[in-house]
């Protein structure tokens, strides 16, 4: 375990995806504190871990005692992330968590893939 400490309050957060991302938990979210988090990493192995870290989201942000809009933006479509929001979309309102979707993409190349545009 790491050492207690004070929380630290960032504008983006990348949370990390694959195997990484079994070591976001409350506790991760609890310390880091983000205007906006990332959570990318569209394979398999995020799937299985994805719940967790989502309710770690909602556990963690419930502690910070504080009233601050967190943005979530998913890199992904995910059957479970469609989940989630359904079943938690009155708790995220409540803590002021908004799930960033968009149904924008953008064309470079010969490639077009889904895209969402973020200021601060």
């Amino acid at each position: 375990a790491a050492p207690q400490g004070p929380p630290v309050y960032v504008d983006l957060a990348y949370l990390p995806g694959s195997w990484s991302a079994r070591t976001v938990d409350e506790e991760f979210f609890r310390r880091v504190r983000s205007l906006c988090y990332v959570v990318s990493g569209d394979d398999h192995l995020k799937e299985g871990v994805l719940r967790p870290l989502l309710d770690a989201l909602l556990t963690g942000k419930h502690q910070w005692g504080i009233d601050i809009q967190v943005t979530l933006i998913p890199t992904f479509d995910s059957l479970v992330m469609h989940e989630w929001y359904q079943e938690t979309h009155e708790r995220q309102q409540e803590l002021g968590i908004t799930v960033l979707g968009s149904n924008s993409t953008v064309a470079m190349q010969d490639e077009t893939f889904p895209a969402c545009k973020v200021e601060f």
